[in-house]
């Protein structure tokens, strides 16, 4: 048994992206948005495409989440019809899970 289970995923064409809402079992609390991206991106095989986590909602007295996450083809596109405030989420998220840069410390005269 999965811990992912998908409840809707939509090709819009409209919008040229797809669109999957699905449901993580036993994660209530402990899964974080680039966590859940990196699991859809494997179980889905969505290697070399945008996905976005637009909505994660706990869900009260049960231990799961739902997400609805937009895969695109191109990141223009996702940029240009995605809130830029999710776009800066993103990388604000990103650049506290990266590790720190080392810096060579020059023994003192």
């Amino acid at each position: 048994m999965s811990m992912i289970e998908t409840l809707s995923d939509v090709n819009n064409t409209f919008l040229s992206r797809r669109e999957i809402t699905c449901t993580f079992k036993g994660l209530g609390g402990k899964l974080k948005k680039l966590e859940a991206v990196d699991m859809i991106s494997k179980q889905f095989k969505l290697d070399g495409k945008v996905v976005i986590p637009i909505n994660m909602k706990n869900h009260s007295g049960r231990p799961e989440i739902t997400g609805v996450f937009y895969i695109y083809d191109d990141e223009g596109l996702a940029k240009r019809q995605v809130n830029p405030v999710i776009f800066t989420r993103l990388d604000k998220a990103k650049a506290a899970n990266a590790p720190p840069p080392e810096t060579k410390e020059e023994p003192a005269a």
